[in-house]
């Protein structure tokens, strides 16, 4: 990456969401990260902006035991697939091995229009070409990466880290697109901590590096439009990050447990906020050590190689861990 391909400044939300149409506002962190991307979403609407929501095919381990994310040829219901590591997802969309539905589906049928799923068994240079190429037949004109609690920008040493890598995944992506000038490409960090992995205040000081750098583009905090399109997906998709959001923006303060009593999140009014970053600035300033780290894999194993050789213990191997555990 050379200075000639970073912009000059970082990207401007406000400046994104007076010209794109119709971003697509992508949950990077798998599972319920679907939810949140559409609530943030929503943020961009009154401008006259139609967004496009969508998210990757990682499921919950309650939703699909099968540790890891599923490929493209492990989906069903598909209403298009439009890209090798892009899918459109409808009501019926699911895992063809049991039938589950992804959370994408379950949002396409409440929100009444389709979604995106992202194959994230692909490197992020084919899901990057995937999603440039794609972006005229889908109709989407920029590109957001929402990820829920802040893991996204972690470093990597944070003792409650727990699932980078496909956030990692898609970050990198994200750059690539960005860095070939295709698409806007704005990250997003929404509900601070509320993953019950990095804590507000860790979260706060990554993001106090990206500042640093000149790689923050700005914030925007939930409407109660926005709370009560997340309450109603929060009903119908079982997601407890999202639902932390929600309760910070309804006053909620002091800690919580979720995860079964497994982790704990500290509630404070910066959770119903989105911090806006431009992932380029961020990842040429070496911000995102973790996409970095990835950005040239050739797919998820490589990907995950490559973050536990740093000492980043990843959410594949913790499935895999609670796999073999249930097998014995």
């Amino acid at each position: 990456m050379t200075a000639s391909q970073v912009p000059a400044a970082a990207l401007d939300v406000e400046s994104l969401a007076t010209r794109s149409r119709r971003p697509l506002v992508l949950g990077v962190g798998g599972g319920g990260d679907v939810v949140g991307a559409a609530a943030v979403a929503a943020l961009f609407e009154p401008g006259g902006a139609q967004p496009l929501v969508g998210g990757t095919s990682w499921e919950r381990r309650v939703v699909d035991p099968r540790p890891g994310p599923r490929s493209a040829d492990e989906i069903e219901g598909a209403l298009a697939h439009p890209a090798r590591s892009l899918l459109v997802a409808g009501p019926d969309t699911r895992i063809s091995e049991h039938g589950a539905r992804f959370a994408e589906a379950v949002v396409a049928e409440e929100l009444g229009s389709p979604t995106v799923i992202v194959d994230v068994t692909c490197s992020p240079r084919r899901i990057a070409d995937d999603l440039a190429a794609a972006a005229s037949s889908l109709g989407f004109d920029s590109l957001v990466l929402l990820d829920v609690g802040g893991d996204a920008v972690a470093r990597g040493d944070e003792r409650g880290l727990a699932s980078p890598l496909c956030d990692a995944l898609l970050l990198a992506a994200g750059a690539l697109v960005a860095e070939e000038r295709r698409l806007a490409v704005l990250g997003g960090v929404f509900g601070a901590g509320c993953d019950g992995e990095l804590t507000p205040w860790q979260v706060l000081d990554r993001l106090a590096a990206l500042a640093r750098v000149g790689a923050m583009s700005g914030a925007r905090g939930l409407t109660p439009a926005a709370a009560e399109r997340l309450q109603r997906l929060c009903t119908a998709v079982p997601t407890e990050a999202s639902a932390q959001a929600l309760a910070c923006f309804h006053g909620a303060s002091g800690t919580a447990p979720i995860r079964d009593g497994l982790r704990t999140v500290e509630r404070t009014p910066l959770g119903s906020l989105c911090f806006f970053f431009d992932p380029l600035r961020a990842l040429a300033a070496g911000e995102l050590p973790l996409a970095a780290a990835v950005i040239d894999a050739s797919g998820l194993e490589e990907a995950n190689r490559a973050l536990l050789r740093l000492g980043v213990r990843t959410e594949l191997e913790f499935e895999r861990a609670r796999a073999r555990e249930a097998a014995s």
